[in-house]
């Protein structure tokens, strides 16, 4: 996939400070390029969340700016490591339920849900409950959600944290296939190198707090990219630099 040079997320010297004196990010310079996957890892604490928080639009910088998709009121997905799904709510209600509160004909966003949940592959499970579901559907579920408002920019908060290796693994090949298929932007939070590595264009390194970017590296694989990449000699290289540059930002 082709990577335009147009910034659909800048961060231009960004700083957040909260009331409590507690500072999580301090000059922060980041921009991620239309249709460019970025990945960002860094210690615990260091202000990953807070950064995808202030690309969301969801808080402001007390320092520098955020400029791009979201300060410019174009649509945004965010996907949580907990999919935050109503138990009550069927799959397909689950999936439905942005764009009913956004006041979209029913008729109109049944059409969008059999389309998405037939994108991440949970076409036959529409009237399930969420409990009823694998932890992996359940983040199938969440991301459908997500893409309901064709967003441009993609915020992904861990969000396969929480699962088991294989579902993991599993996930992340269908989350390049989903990319494929709609080409959005991402800032995707993640703490494996490893799954940073594969998913990503480019991949970004932040020290301890207060968090700052210490490193970037370029990931020179085309998508979308098999499982086996994962064992090759040029993939354990990328990934032990960036796994060098996380032990160094972590001091």
């Amino acid at each position: 996939m082709s990577v335009a040079t147009e910034a659909a997320l800048h961060f231009e010297g960004v700083g957040k400070r909260f009331p409590n004196g507690t500072s999580a990010l301090e000059g922060v310079h980041l921009s991620v390029a239309a249709g460019e996957f970025v990945s960002v890892v860094g210690p615990s604490g260091c202000g990953k969340s807070t950064l995808l928080r202030l690309a969301a639009g969801l808080d402001a910088p007390t320092g520098g700016r955020v400029t791009g998709l979201a300060a410019s009121g174009e649509s945004v997905g965010f996907v949580f490591q907990d999919p935050t799904l109503l138990p009550w709510r069927s799959v397909q209600a689950n999936v439905e339920l942005p764009a009913e509160l956004a006041g979209v004909g029913r008729a109109e966003r049944r059409e969008r849900a059999r389309e998405v949940l037939a994108l991440v592959g949970l076409d036959g499970f529409a009237k399930q409950l969420p409990g009823q579901l694998s932890g992996g559907m359940r983040m199938r579920v969440s991301l459908a959600r997500a893409l309901m408002g064709r967003p441009s920019l993609f915020l992904f908060d861990e969000p396969f944290g929480a699962l088991d290796e294989i579902t993991r693994l599993r996930m992340q090949e269908e989350l390049q296939r989903v990319l494929a298929e709609r080409g959005f932007t991402a800032l995707f939070i993640t703490h494996s190198v490893t799954e940073a590595v594969f998913l990503s264009h480019r991949v970004v390194v932040m020290s301890a707090r207060p968090g700052r970017v210490t490193a970037a590296f370029d990931v020179p694989f085309d998508h979308p990219r098999p499982a086996e990449l994962r064992y090759e000699p040029a993939f354990a290289r990328i990934a032990g630099e960036v796994s060098a540059a996380l032990r160094g930002g972590a001091k």
